[in-house]
């Protein structure tokens, strides 16, 4: 999963967010990178890895166009 924030703050309240639903779904968060300094936040939840932007970093890294020849999955499933 690959988002962004237009600030730091907007950063930090994306990931507690995702880290909060996680904790409530009995998700393991296997580990959480860059909280501290914050313009790229990754959150390891084993099978999902969720990329937090600031928007800079995000079209530097551009990960979309790294992904881009990976099979599209229908995620439907997992979000009823």
């Amino acid at each position: 999963m690959i988002c962004q924030a237009n600030s730091d703050r907007q950063i930090n309240a994306i990931v507690e967010e995702i880290l909060d639903q996680e904790e409530q779904a009995g998700v393991e968060v296997k580990r959480v990178e860059g909280k501290d300094g914050g313009k790229w936040v990754l959150i390891d939840l084993g099978d999902v890895i969720a990329h937090v932007f600031q928007a800079s970093e995000r079209t530097f890294y551009n990960l979309e166009k790294l992904w881009a020849d990976a099979p599209l999955v229908n995620i439907q499933q997992w979000v009823d």
